[in-house]
């Protein structure tokens, strides 16, 4: 069983601790960690009243920096919120700043755990991470592009008439405008869903899901459902140890830069980053993400 300490207790954190509390996994015990104490304190509180509902018992409590010494876990999702019409790269400043003061507190604690982070620009804010923990790569881990990917699953079973799990193609790059799909890597089943779909259809399919966020947060505010469960399904890979795929933040093996690629997620974190075998016009794409991120982190000065 394991203890998980959430940073950040937002619309996204929430999402997610919910998620972790009527979910049956391996998780004992969840701390509620944010600058609003009161507000932790009060979240804690509505999901202890929830929980007496679940066949699994976790412990639920608002906590503080020292709670994270024995994490298995911490998930981060604090930071500045996306406005409507603002892109995640337009956070990138806000966010580096609250991520100094964060993971600083932590590592007067000790922390050796895993991190996962949600807060955008992720990529860059799971580089940003790793910079100033000082902890290995494979144990610190971005939610990167499943979200994307679920979104393009959807959009792929709407369009073909499949069950999204039988989709087997991914988001990949940047959690941003510069992500894209590799079509020639991507299949329904045996079938390459290349063979399927006219150039016209897959741009179109591109362009919605880059745009579902966008949509979303016109209309409601902000997205938080779909990642809070991405964060929980991502959390489960790990204390599992079930050696899924998630296209996560991890290092581009190449570049070093932390972009949303295809990995095995183990006990320990990342097992493996995958291969990508890419197209010549893929390989542009993907140049086209990798500087993308690059004037992004330059933006941070932490680099």
């Amino acid at each position: 069983m394991a203890k998980i300490v959430l940073i950040g207790t937002g619309n996204v954190g929430m999402s997610f601790a919910y998620s972790v509390v009527i979910s049956r996994n391996k998780v004992s015990e969840l701390v509620l960690l944010d600058v609003n104490q009161l507000k932790a304190e009060g979240e804690a509180m509505d999901l202890q009243h929830a929980a007496v509902y679940n066949t699994t018992r976790v412990r639920i409590k608002a906590g503080d920096y020292s709670d994270c010494r024995d994490a298995e876990i911490i998930v981060i999702a604090a930071g500045a919120a996306q406005l409507p019409g603002e892109t995640r790269r337009d956070l990138v400043k806000k966010n580096t700043a609250i991520f100094r003061d964060i993971i600083g507190q932590v590592n007067k604690t000790g922390f050796k755990g895993i991190y996962l982070i949600a807060t955008n620009p992720v990529d860059v804010m799971t580089q940003v991470t790793q910079k100033l923990s000082g902890l290995p790569h494979a144990r610190v881990i971005g939610s990167g592009t499943t979200l994307d990917t679920a979104r393009l699953r959807f959009k792929l079973a709407q369009t073909l008439g499949a069950h999204p799990r039988n989709a087997f193609a991914y988001v990949v790059g940047e959690h941003g405008d510069s992500s894209f799909i590799p079509w020639s890597i991507s299949r329904l089943g045996p079938t390459a869903i290349g063979d399927l779909l006219n150039a016209e259809t897959k741009q179109q399919i591109l362009h919605d899901t880059r745009q579902s966020a966008y949509e979303i947060i016109a209309r409601k505010g902000s997205t938080h459902f779909g990642i809070g469960i991405m964060l929980r399904d991502i959390v489960e890979a790990i204390l599992e140890n079930s050696k899924e795929i998630k296209t996560v933040s991890v290092p581009c093996p190449k570049t070093g830069i932390y972009m949303g690629l295809p990995a095995i997620l183990g006990r320990d974190g990342v097992v493996s980053i995958l291969p990508l075998t890419l197209s010549t016009e893929e390989q542009s794409q993907m140049a086209i993400t990798l500087g993308a991120l690059r004037e992004t982190l330059a933006e941070t000065g932490v680099f």
